[in-house]
């Protein structure tokens, strides 16, 4: 894998398509009155950040995507890579803060390691 390369990891894009199908339904209800009409924004907003919110990692850093903005993270501030208990993929960082790392589960993290140009130890692939 070259340095350039960069990893993404994203949400099941079936969450993009099903808040397509929840703003075409709530269309009507929408129409029926005016005061309903933000009613459209909560499938709108559940397709932006299933079409952005991800993580993507190359071998200088980790960013962390969400509905709106984004975080760098320089793997020299990433401690440890984990995953909680509900299976999820954690970064542990210098400071003390741990990460949340959207989208990618604790099974990904050998593709997220790989990204670095490094291997896990005991691994020769």
């Amino acid at each position: 894998m070259s340095s350039s390369d960069v990893v993404r990891f994203r949400h099941n894009q079936a969450i993009l398509v099903a808040a397509v199908i929840a703003f075409i339904g709530a269309l009507p209800l929408a129409n029926a009155r005016w005061y309903l009409a933000p009613v459209l924004l909560v499938p709108l907003a559940v397709g932006v950040w299933a079409w952005r919110a991800g993580t993507d990692a190359d071998a200088r850093e980790l960013r962390i995507r969400a509905l709106a903005g984004q975080r760098r993270i320089g793997w020299d501030h990433v401690v440890e890579l984990a995953t909680d208990p509900r299976g999820r993929a954690v970064a542990l960082l210098d400071d003390g803060q741990q990460v949340l790392l959207p989208a990618v589960r604790g099974a990904d993290l050998p593709r997220l390691v790989s990204s670095t140009g490094q291997s896990l130890p005991g691994r020769t692939d």
